[in-house]
């Protein structure tokens, strides 16, 4: 029987083993860039097969939160270098997750105060973080002004040279995030994306920039770098699509010819719910279609798993299992699962924000 202590090959990534850390957004970063509290984080996570970053911006544009870490600049290059040479010499692997908010944003993160930028011109029932008054606290997000047709080339570039600057940094590999009703998922889904161009309507319209940003970044650091997380129907930023299957089934197979690392799939409300009844949605389905049209990434899964839902799930054919929470306050986590030893709960309040407590200050297991 496979064990999540199994090594396995995604693309061009040999892991030690199964269990992935997810991105955590953990607004540490200053002026976007990675400090070496954040090295330290991470290093003391490299146990896992994987990390995942936290979410980072490929343009400030793409930002949408205070102090999150972005890679189109050199500081922000230097920043993650620090990382990846730390997470690398304790023997670890670890991708960079590429992020463009769309209108998940406020206009104080903005590059000069403009309105943040989405497929449609329609503003999200949700919250962005930002800091006032040396503050942090969580505000609506700003409406945001539609994109045009012609921009559009110039967000796929952005993608692309982040990518390049992520194996620049020495990131092992790319993610990109189309997931949680941020601006690829937006573009993917009706309850955000009204538009009536190339870009809008159809499952295809809809899909095609999400598959140009794929392509993009695949031809520019090869596809077995490269890897697309996907959330088919979480409620996360407001987002929504009436017909989620169809579309996901075609994103999957259009994507089978990549040749990617990996595929990651949000299964259910992204840190809630694993089942929506109102929401319903075939996974195994969503695998075989994949599979079906020649895709042979890792398959990796998320949401709310233990242990035991893990073991559960390869036994299924999955290959990659993400933990998220138990990660931020439980660095050793492998080894803690492996021996079944009890979990540090993690501390809610310094979740987002803050310095060394909270992130870097949970203690491992005695050697």
């Amino acid at each position: 029987m496979t064990s999540l202590f199994d090594p396995v090959q995604a693309g061009s990534l040999q892991l030690a083993n199964r269990i992935v850390m997810a991105p955590l957004t953990r607004n540490r970063s200053p002026n976007a860039i990675p400090t070496p509290l954040v090295a330290q984080y991470y290093a003391q996570r490299a146990s896992a097969g994987l990390l995942i970053t936290e979410a980072t911006a490929i343009s400030q544009q793409g930002q949408g939160y205070a102090d999150v870490p972005g890679l189109y600049g050199t500081e922000q290059l230097d920043g993650w270098k620090r990382v990846t040479d730390a997470v690398h010499a304790q023997g670890g692997k670890i991708v960079v997750q590429l992020w463009h908010v769309g209108r998940i944003s406020h206009v104080d993160l903005q590059p000069d105060g403009l309105a943040p930028v989405a497929p449609s011109a329609i503003a999200a029932k949700a919250k962005t973080y930002i800091i006032q008054d040396g503050q942090g606290q969580f505000v609506p997000t700003s409406e945001p002004r539609a994109l045009k047709a012609e921009e559009l080339p110039g967000i796929v570039h952005n993608y692309r040279h982040a990518a390049r600057n992520a194996i620049q940094a020495g990131f092992d590999g790319v993610e990109i995030h189309a997931a949680n009703g941020y601006l690829l998922d937006q573009f993917l889904k009706r309850g955000a994306n009204q538009r009536t161009d190339d870009y809008g309507g159809s499952i295809e319209n809809r899909a095609r920039l999400l598959l140009e940003v794929m392509r993009a970044v695949a031809e520019e650091i090869g596809g077995g770098r490269t890897a697309l997380r996907i959330s088919p129907v979480t409620p996360a930023n407001d987002i929504y699509d009436a017909e989620p299957q169809p579309l996901f089934d075609y994103v999957v197979r259009a994507l089978a010819p990549l040749g990617l690392a990996y595929v990651h799939v949000v299964e259910g409300a992204t840190g809630g719910p694993r089942e929506l009844p109102d929401r319903p949605f075939d996974y195994p389905a969503l695998k075989a279609a994949y599979r079906q049209a020649g895709g042979k990434a890792a398959w990796m899964v998320n949401n709310g798993f233990t242990k035991a839902l893990a073991e559960q799930a390869l036994l299924n054919g999955d290959d990659l299992v993400a933990f998220g929470k138990p990660f931020i306050s439980n660095p050793d986590l492998v080894r803690r699962l492996r021996d079944n030893a009890p979990l540090n709960p993690p501390d809610q309040a310094t979740f987002y924000g803050g310095g060394a407590k909270g992130y870097t200050d949970y203690p491992a297991l005695p050697a």
